[in-house]
């Protein structure tokens, strides 16, 4: 079946894949494709997007595409109704780039990494003027990229919120490496 082999995104797949990334890097969307160590582009291969330096794309013609498996960094998949999802694997790509960033208290680490949304009381640090709905980076105190998520309260309401106040949704974490581990 053509799933099965790798190929450039098609004009809506690009337009998905770039408002969910625009979510959490805004305008350094940009960034991702030219970047000061060469060009990189995005790939379709079974319904997963992989992010890949544009020289090594070139190299891989080579290889027969019933034969690859994977290259570059996978980040994210297309459901069956078309809509793409961020994987934990896209970390590594956004973190550098994201707009706006939470920092987790040590004591809250643990909670969030076995998949809980982010309390006020396990809440370090938040950039300033982030909105509600907005997509986040998590970081520990340390600055150690923990995952991403979508803010539940602006920066204004999480100061004047309760400690046991939801103040980021969970949508990925490091954990996941190791509790999804046969299905990345």
């Amino acid at each position: 079946p053509d799933y099965k082999k790798m190929r450039p995104l098609t004009e809506e797949e690009t337009k998905s894949l770039l408002e969910k990334l625009s979510k959490y890097v805004g305008e350094n969307v940009r960034l991702l494709i030219n970047r000061p160590d060469g060009s990189y582009c995005f790939r379709l291969h079974k319904e997963k997007v992989y992010y890949i330096k544009e020289d090594i794309v070139k190299k891989a013609v080579n290889i027969s595409r019933d034969n690859l498996l994977s290259l570059g960094t996978c980040i994210g998949k297309f459901t069956k109704s078309r809509v793409f999802k961020l994987t934990i694997t896209a970390l590594d790509v956004i973190a550098p780039n994201a707009k706006y960033k939470i920092w987790l208290k040590p004591s809250s680490e643990m909670s969030y990494l076995y998949g809980n949304n982010i309390l006020k009381s396990g809440l370090g640090r938040i950039t300033e003027a982030t909105l509600q709905y907005q997509g986040i980076v998590v970081y520990s105190m340390s600055d150690l990229p923990l995952g991403f998520g979508v803010t539940a309260k602006s920066t204004a309401d999480c100061r004047h919120a309760d400690p046991t106040a939801v103040v980021a949704f969970h949508q990925a974490d490091i954990g996941e490496y190791l509790r999804s581990e046969a299905t990345l």
